[in-house]
């Protein structure tokens, strides 16, 4: 499978990077890789169209509904209903309960309809599991404040997870048990108490990755206040196993 990143900023874009948002496809199938946009952050709609156009993905899949990571959905609607692309089946988008009551909301009555011809939404709200095309995802809860979820996707042969954004919790772990690479977020630069906390640190995320027996993390959605290079290093005291630092547009194999 190939991962290609997105964007990674929070809790807003900048110049260079949007919000969050990863495009992963599968091996070739009959001529179309299985392609599924996980997050849906600002910006990242017109990132993904240097590698496919958005009438051509398979599934749309959102950790949480805050807006860092599911703005984009708004303008993908507005480009599957309103332009001259064609999508010739509804796109699939699993995401937390509501998603599309809230996307509704923004977009008024009128649009409540086409939501649904363009979009075949499908609601999370515990540990489940789906098929789209070569790839099985699945997915379950972590601890964010709001209902969120983490991802495991595999093709059968190898298998990553993502954290979403959450704290330290063993849900995340048991799901990237099953992974070699943990693509993990460092939302927070200083740790947070108790149940205040909804992201990970630098030391977190080593944390949660060598738990889980990752042989590699990919470290994203640093807070806007932490110093990548000083990210690295602090996971790197932590965790033994290959480090990279998520950047925009950056492809890997996982």
């Amino acid at each position: 499978m190939q991962l290609t990143v997105l964007g990674t900023a929070t809790p807003y874009p900048v110049p260079g990077n949007a919000c969050s948002g990863y495009l992963l496809q599968g091996a070739l199938t009959s001529g179309h890789p299985t392609t599924i946009w996980i997050d849906a952050g600002t910006g990242t709609l017109a990132e993904l169209q240097r590698s496919t156009r958005v009438d051509e993905i398979d599934a749309i899949w959102i950790s949480h509904r805050h807006a860092d990571h599911t703005a984009d959905l708004l303008v993908a609607y507005y480009a599957l209903r309103h332009s001259s692309l064609r999508p010739t089946a509804k796109i699939r988008v699993i995401g937390p309960e509501a998603l599309a009551d809230r996307l509704a909301e923004f977009l008024g009555p009128d649009a409540v309809q086409g939501l649904h011809e363009v979009f075949e939404f499908t609601e999370m709200s515990g540990w489940g599991e789906t098929i789209i095309g070569d790839l099985t995802l699945a997915w379950g809860p972590v601890a964010h404040g709001v209902p969120a979820f983490a991802l495991t996707v595999t093709d059968g042969r190898t298998s990553f997870t993502y954290s979403g954004d959450t704290a330290p919790c063993t849900s995340l772990v048991e799901m990237a048990e099953k992974s070699a690479t943990l693509l993990c977020e460092a939302g927070y630069s200083r740790e947070a108490l108790g149940a205040e906390a909804v992201h990970h640190t630098p030391e977190d995320a080593a944390r949660t990755a060598a738990a889980a027996g990752a042989l590699t993390i990919i470290l994203t959605h640093l807070a806007d206040d932490l110093d990548p290079a000083d990210a690295v290093r602090r996971v790197h005291d932590a965790f033994a196993g290959a480090i990279i630092l998520a950047e925009p547009g950056l492809t890997f194999t996982v």
